[in-house]
C-alpha cells in the first residue's frame, strides 16, 4: 500500500506560480512511476506529467510543457509539481498518482496508476 497526500494548492492570478507537493508513505520502494493528473469541473481526469522513479525521466502533456516541472525528492519520498505562467484553463483539482508493483505502459491513462491522493484545488483567475 502507498499513501499519497497532496498540498500546496491555492488561488493565483494569470501568470502566477504555485508549487504542489505530494508526500508518499508506505511501500514507496515498489513505485515505478509517479505522476500528476488534474480534473476540471465536468471534464475527465487529464494527465499532466509523470516521472520514472528508477531513472528520473520526465514526461509532460503538451498543454503544460515548458511551464510545469515535475520532480521527486527520493530522500523523503516527496513528489513536486512546479507550475509557472499559470492560465485560467489550468484551474482544476490536481491529483498525485503512483504506479506501484506495476509498469505504467500508458503514462496518460489513469487506470495505469493504482494509488491516488485526494487532490488539491488550484484556481487561476484572469
Amino acid at each position: 500500500q502507498v499513501q499519497l497526500v497532496e498540498s500546496g494548492g491555492g488561488s493565483v492570478q494569470t501568470g502566477g506560480s504555485l508549487r504542489l507537493s505530494c508526500a508518499a508513505s508506505g511501500a514507496t520502494s515498489s513505485t515505478t512511476a509517479m505522476g500528476w493528473f488534474r480534473q476540471a469541473p465536468e471534464k475527465e481526469r487529464e494527465w499532466v506529467a509523470t516521472i520514472y522513479t528508477h531513472d528520473g525521466r520526465t514526461f509532460y502533456a503538451d498543454s503544460v510543457k515548458g511551464r510545469f516541472t515535475i520532480s521527486r525528492d527520493n530522500a523523503d519520498h516527496t513528489l513536486f509539481l512546479e507550475m509557472s505562467s499559470l492560465k485560467p484553463e489550468d484551474t482544476a483539482i490536481y491529483y498525485c498518482a503512483a504506479a506501484a508493483g506495476r509498469w505504467p505502459y500508458s503514462l496518460f491513462d489513469p487506470a495505469q496508476y493504482n494509488y491516488w491522493g485526494r487532490g488539491t484545488q488550484v484556481t487561476v483567475s484572469s
